[in-house]
């Protein structure tokens, strides 16, 4: 009975300590050996109630010598949310990326009691990275995760020599004239002729797995996920039935522009969420200068397939509520 009283507190341990493991280190991929020999970019996305209180810039100070010591080569920084704003923003910032030969991308989250690092091969599309299973390390602040993931280059030779001292915040104004240019201030035609696509958030068919990273998303369970999936469908589904009196088509797993043409879906509902004032930028409005202007809102839009149009309505309504935001999107196609 000692014996095996003495094995089971063993194998306990053994299980703690592979628990705690598993809390710091989250490895669901491997690193990409690109990391080693490769530029980088670097997406920060903070929690301003987190303390001590830090800017997204301050963050990006505080992790790059521990990215260099890693053997990263980090060629520039931005604030997740900005990239992450919408689907027209994301493809714009990928072309530029894959001008400049960026191999990898680095994201860097943190949260009232957590802080995490990822890093993806940059998927050279507006995706910008493959899935959310990443590699990863997760710590309680800052300097632990960055002593952890200053770690990995102890044993891994890096090719990357002639990289920057501090860290470059690069302001690319071409993306917001570019992505600003495929809005339009208006309803779009024949929406009773063609099927109105809905992509369930968090599923494989939607856009924005970027988002997954932003402070305020990182983290949660796939039940807490699933609830808000189906609650999302069921909310979207009442308004809809009130507003929205032509057809539509639930998407929950990707298919290509033919395919969806083909099944007579043309159109796409675009759920986007941000800071107002860049939401309102990003697609070419004057952007508010009040307080709400900080304030992170939804806003609705519709993209039309063949033409690669994107139809934010006749008049802004993005509300912190999506609900809100969802009714007031559709009462405006009836204008």
């Amino acid at each position: 009975m000692d014996h095996t009283s003495e094995f089971m507190k063993y194998n306990t341990l053994l299980a703690f300590i592979l628990l705690i493991n598993l809390q710091l280190v989250s490895a669901q991929g491997s690193l990409p050996q690109s990391f080693f020999d490769g530029k980088s970019v670097v997406f920060i996305s903070t929690d301003p109630s987190a303390r001590p209180k830090m800017t997204w810039k301050e963050v990006a100070d505080s992790v790059h010598n521990s990215l260099v010591k890693a053997g990263a080569d980090p060629v520039a920084y931005f604030e997740l949310e900005k990239i992450a704003l919408s689907e027209a923003v994301q493809a714009d910032y990928a072309k530029i990326f894959q001008q400049r030969l960026v191999k990898n991308i680095v994201l860097v989250t943190r949260q009232k009691n957590q802080m995490s690092i990822h890093v993806a091969p940059f998927s050279e599309d507006g995706q910008i990275i493959p899935s959310i299973a990443l590699f990863g390390i997760s710590g309680a602040d800052i300097e632990e995760v960055t002593n952890q993931f200053k770690s990995i280059g102890e044993n891994q030779p890096s090719k990357n020599l002639l990289v920057l001292d501090v860290p470059a915040f690069l302001t690319i104004g071409s993306t917001e004239s570019s992505s600003s240019q495929k809005f339009l201030a208006k309803n779009p035609l024949n929406l009773n002729v063609f099927k109105l696509g809905i992509p369930i958030e968090g599923s494989s068919a939607a856009t924005g797995l970027l988002s997954y990273f932003r402070y305020d998303r990182y983290g949660k369970s796939s039940e807490i996920i699933m609830a808000e999936q189906a609650a999302q469908k069921a909310g979207i589904e009442q308004v809809l039935k009130q507003e929205y009196p032509y057809q539509i088509e639930w998407l929950t797993e990707p298919k290509s522009v033919e395919e969806l043409i083909r099944d007579r879906v043309q159109f796409l509902l675009v759920k986007v969420e941000g800071r107002e004032a860049d939401l309102m930028k990003s697609m070419g409005l004057e952007p508010k200068t009040d307080e709400s202007s900080s304030r992170i809102v939804v806003k609705y839009y519709i993209k039309l397939l063949v033409r690669e149009e994107l139809y934010i309505g006749p008049e802004w309504d993005a509300d912190p509520d999506w609900r809100v935001a969802l009714d007031s999107f559709l009462k405006n196609l009836k204008k």
